[in-house]
């Protein structure tokens, strides 16, 4: 059988790659970065992953580099193609240009891997690093400005992008790939996959036996098709469905997700109220106590106290039911994405971890050890997850849900202690300044920090706010000047617009705030609002965050919409296109007069994944 080789350099798109190129109909086997040259001999191609590496001594990743005298071809992607670029002579430099986000380059159409496609392409960027000068044998085939975006050596059959055509925000990707394996590498067979559902159940069937499941059931699309895979697999009997209402649920939602749930099928079904719990529990993680969660402000930390409560819970669960907790398994929806941006080990040894997901932290992969959880989507992404909902006959109400993150409103709620406020400083001010210059828009940037993902590593970076024309704004203008802003002021990694004031004033202060009952209450509240006006935008996700700032008031809230598939790369919905303005302005509308005391700014997230990832936390 014809197979391509991905070599992993810890990229969090490595796994997006292995999944277009099965698409196409090639099998391929993803491969640490330092495999040996001779376990490659019965594959056809490699492809080198990004990676969160640079090429100095320091970080420089380890390889064979007897893999470029195989005489097969290679394509080198972000951090692949700078160490193709190295080991051929050419320079690697980190001072030419940083970008994050999607970009329009030039292509050499003439190139046969370009083969088909328009000069002008837009591709998803996320580097700091570049190529400064062409290695030996390569010609550049691809430009971005002045910065070389793709190298090409048409007689080895090796090629390079600083881009990522595996995500859906490098436009025409899925041609480059397929002309990189049809037409340069010469594959003619056709792989097929998988049936997803069978292999899902005969897995839980050899693994489980006789045993008990507890599945862990938000309501999902993700833990209601691992629900009904359970369902499918096993006897009813065999199957403890748990929701857990933690607190920090939207509106109402633990009601509608439980009738939901009766209706798949689930005999055995326990909705455990735990607000109390996960609102005032220490835990010990690795040696330190955490928490509670009514104290911290540090988002890592807050997702790994809710991560290790959920197995607290779902424990006292077994012991209720009198199960045997050393053979009881249990279930989780979790998703391909969730164990990268964790920096999952298993799944790569190289990838730097974003943000620990709650069903990844160390009590569930202490469990995952023992062979005591069950995953049967780990493999997927949302969008696959989606189709397989639709495979398996459930409800649409489920399979096209929103997105709702394990820990809820918790990771929503910006928490902020003004004693570590770090300093704003001068330069990065003028920076800012200096690029808005010629526009209508006027910006600030605020001590209040974001998680974000630039050049396949975690950023915890400051907030940036624009404002100048509300919902007037020329969205083109501004969130290219928002992509200006994050690829050259290291100190921000996430831009918000004011959608309620023309401009922004000389001071804006930032409060403390924690997880209480009134922040949670007034963000939940808040969500309703904005989700209600917003859910028939066309975006794939919309939510609210609550951020400890105002004037006179001590709350703003940002409007955070998304527009991706498989919810590792994407771009917020534009104004005017995929969110109206009558929308908006709804929106705007019932929020100031609803909560206008306690809200200063409404605030419109117009930051793509990367710099910024979807979630705030």
């Amino acid at each position: 059988m014809e197979k391509l080789a991905i070599l992993d350099c810890g990229g969090q798109y490595t796994k997006v790659i292995d999944r277009r190129v099965r698409e196409l109909g090639v099998k391929s086997d993803i491969f640490p970065i330092n495999v040996k040259s001779e376990d490659l001999k019965e594959y056809q191609a490699v492809i080198l992953s990004g990676g969160p590496n640079n090429i100095g001594e320091a970080q420089r990743l380890n390889f064979d580099q007897k893999i470029f005298e195989l005489g097969i071809p290679v394509l080198g992607i972000c951090y692949g193609m700078q160490l193709m670029s190295d080991h051929f002579g050419g320079v690697v430099d980190s001072n030419i240009v940083k970008e994050y986000g999607q970009n329009e380059i030039e292509i050499d159409t003439s190139s046969p891997i370009f083969e088909g496609l328009e000069k002008n392409q837009k591709v998803l960027m996320s580097h700091g690093d570049t190529v400064k000068n062409v290695p030996n044998g390569f010609k550049i085939i691809g430009k971005s400005g002045e910065a070389i975006a793709a190298i090409g050596n048409d007689n080895a059959k090796m090629y390079g992008f600083q881009f990522h055509p595996e995500v859906d925000l490098t436009e025409e990707g899925n041609k480059m790939l397929e002309n990189f394996i049809r037409k340069v590498a010469g594959y003619k067979e056709v792989y097929a996959l998988d049936d997803r559902i069978e292999t899902s159940i005969k897995m839980i069937q050899e693994k489980v036996g006789n045993n008990k499941v507890i599945v862990l059931v938000s309501g999902g699309v993700d833990s209601a098709v691992t629900a009904a895979l359970l369902i499918k697999a096993l006897s009813p009997d065999q199957i403890y469905a748990i929701h857990v209402d933690s607190g920090f649920m939207r509106k109402n939602e633990s009601d509608v997700i439980c009738e939901n749930l009766k209706r798949l099928g689930l005999k055995n079904l326990i909705r455990e109220n735990a607000k109390d719990y996960f609102f005032n529990t220490k835990v010990e993680v690795e040696g330190k106590t955490l928490g509670p969660l009514v104290e911290t402000t540090d988002p890592e930390e807050k997702r790994a106290i809710i991560g290790d409560i959920f197995l607290k819970v779902t424990a006292n669960v077994i012991d209720r039911l009198g199960l045997n907790p050393e053979t009881t398994f249990i279930a989780q929806g979790t998703l391909r994405p969730d164990l990268i941006e964790s920096g999952n080990p298993d799944i790569s040894g190289f990838a730097h971890k974003i943000k620990t997901h709650h069903n990844d932290v160390k009590a569930v992969r202490d469990a995952r050890e023992k062979g005591l959880i069950i995953e049967t989507n780990s493999d997927w992404h949302k969008d696959e997850v989606r189709k397989v909902a639709r495979m398996l006959g459930l409800e649409e109400e489920i399979a096209s849900r929103q997105p709702f993150p394990g820990p809820g409103l918790a990771i929503r709620l910006i928490c902020h202690d003004k004693k570590e406020e770090v300093k704003i400083m001068p330069e990065d001010v003028e920076k800012l300044n200096q690029i808005l210059e010629n526009t209508t828009e006027k910006g600030v940037i605020l001590p209040i920090k974001s998680v974000g993902v630039q050049g396949d590593s975690r950023s915890y970076r400051n907030l940036c706010l624009f404002a100048g024309n509300k919902l007037e704004l020329d969205w083109n203008e501004v969130t290219k000047k928002a992509k200006e802003v994050t690829d050259s002021i290291s100190s921000i990694n996430r831009v918000g617009y004011i959608l309620n004031k023309l401009e922004i004033p000389e001071k804006i202060n930032c409060y403390d705030m924690r997880i209480c009952d009134e922040s949670v209450d007034l963000l939940r509240e808040l969500d309703k609002i904005v989700t209600s006006n917003l859910e028939k935008s066309k975006v794939n996700q919309t939510f609210a965050v609550l951020i400890p700032i105002g004037i006179t008031k001590k709350y703003s809230v940002a409007i955070r919409t998304f527009v991706t598939n498989d919810f590792m790369t994407g771009k917020p919905g534009e104004i005017g296109k995929e969110v109206s303005k009558e929308m908006l302005e709804n929106t705007i509308n019932e929020i100031t007069e609803k909560y206008g005391d306690k809200i200063e700014f409404i605030i419109y997230d117009v930051t793509s994944k990367p710099p910024a990832t979807c979630e705030w936390q």
